[in-house]
């Protein structure tokens, strides 16, 4: 009888453990997911602030492209809107991915001014973009990794069980747009 008891009372004990520690898992990987998110956000904003002192540097070399600067101006806009309001996370990455083009886009025009590349304040600012270009990949990359550890997860037994218990579901992945695969046009 003790016996019995004993194994009953290991196997409930196994099984309270087993429960914590599955939905301590599913709620430490939704939260990896959230801080990765946040890192990217965190070099998103940096971009964000440096493209107002690139955006005028070029102004003054590139008075005739104004369509340009709006097109920036209205992405960045967006962008801020999306990471400084509660939006999903969906909707930031498209806002992030129109401020991408924008970009791509100012920068294509830069290289019909070679004075403009000449100049000190644009060289300083253009190596401080790319070095925020390179941090937001690797926190893509990093936000990715996240999603995938996340979805996959969830996605298994018993992880599915936990996730339906805390209401998660899966992670939206950070992918480029089917067209960066394509050269973009600038015609003047």
């Amino acid at each position: 009888m003790k016996k019995g008891l004993i194994i009953a009372a290991g196997v409930i004990i196994a099984l309270v453990g087993f429960f914590i520690n599955g939905v301590n898992r599913v709620v430490t990987l939704d939260e990896s997911v959230k801080e990765a998110w946040s890192q990217v956000e965190n070099q998103l904003q940096r971009r964000n602030d440096l493209i107002p002192n690139l955006v005028n540097t070029v102004k003054g070399y590139t008075v005739h492209e104004k369509e340009i600067f709006k097109y920036v101006a209205d992405a960045r806009a967006k962008l801020a809107g999306a990471i400084s309001k509660n939006r999903p996370i969906s909707e930031k990455i498209t806002a992030a991915r129109d401020l991408d083009g924008a970009l791509s886009r100012l920068l294509l025009i830069v290289e019909n001014y070679p004075d403009l590349k000449a100049n000190q304040n644009f060289a300083q600012l253009m190596d401080e973009l790319a070095g925020t270009e390179n941090r937001i990949a690797v926190e893509r990359m990093r936000y990715n990794r996240a999603v995938n550890l996340f979805n996959a997860y969830i996605r298994r037994i018993p992880g599915s069980f936990f996730a339906s218990l805390k209401n998660l579901s899966s992670a939206a992945y950070f992918k480029a747009e089917e067209k960066a695969t394509q050269l973009p046009q600038v015609k003047f």
